[in-house]
């Protein structure tokens, strides 16, 4: 079932893009932990962790032989993808990761539901705040299309089976084989 991706699996992509939702489905499917790098870098009353202790987080956590994690902190990229076997990169054109996203932060902001550490998103901030989770958005998306194809042809990184999806579709597809295979 796990041929190609091995039990060290890293899913990332652009804020909104689902890699929380697709981390949870492959871990429950391998049967291993699922990490979420937001909750080991957010503190209560959304305080970032100092990097030391972030990388310290992130190292224990992924200090056991199967896991799925998800995230984008180059902070703590080396340690993620020096380990992972597998990268899952959900790779979705912008219009719909705004409306995933836009979905996502008015259903957080109106159920309140509680994110990490007593953290909960709240539409006044994400909206109408420099700290705008859609501004984040917005601001990152072009640089992570850039960026992870040229991190995945880095020597360092070539040990990695590197599954590209590009769409909500493709993704489900994907998921729903069932053989976790890499596709490209």
């Amino acid at each position: 079932m796990t041929r190609g991706l091995g039990q060290r699996v890293a899913v990332v992509g652009t804020t909104g893009s689902g890699k929380t939702t697709l981390a949870g489905h492959i871990a429950r499917c391998l049967g291993v932990p699922h990490v979420e790098l937001d909750a080991l870098y957010w503190g209560p009353d959304w305080t970032p962790a100092p990097v030391d202790l972030f990388r310290a987080r992130v190292d224990r956590a992924l200090s056991g032989d199967a896991w799925v994690v998800d995230g984008n902190y180059s902070a703590v990229r080396n340690i993620v993808w020096n380990r992972a076997s597998a990268v899952v990169w959900l790779d979705y054109v912008l219009l719909v990761v705004m409306a995933q996203l836009v979905w996502r932060t008015f259903r957080r902001g109106i159920t309140r539901e509680e994110l990490w550490h007593g953290n909960r998103e709240s539409l006044c901030r994400s909206l109408l705040s420099r700290d705008s989770i859609l501004l984040w958005a917005l601001r990152t998306y072009r640089r992570r299309r850039r960026e992870y194809p040229a991190l995945f042809n880095r020597p360092e990184y070539a040990h990695l089976a590197v599954v590209h999806l590009r769409s909500p579709r493709a993704a489900r597809a994907w998921r729903l084989g069932w053989s976790l295979e890499p596709i490209t």
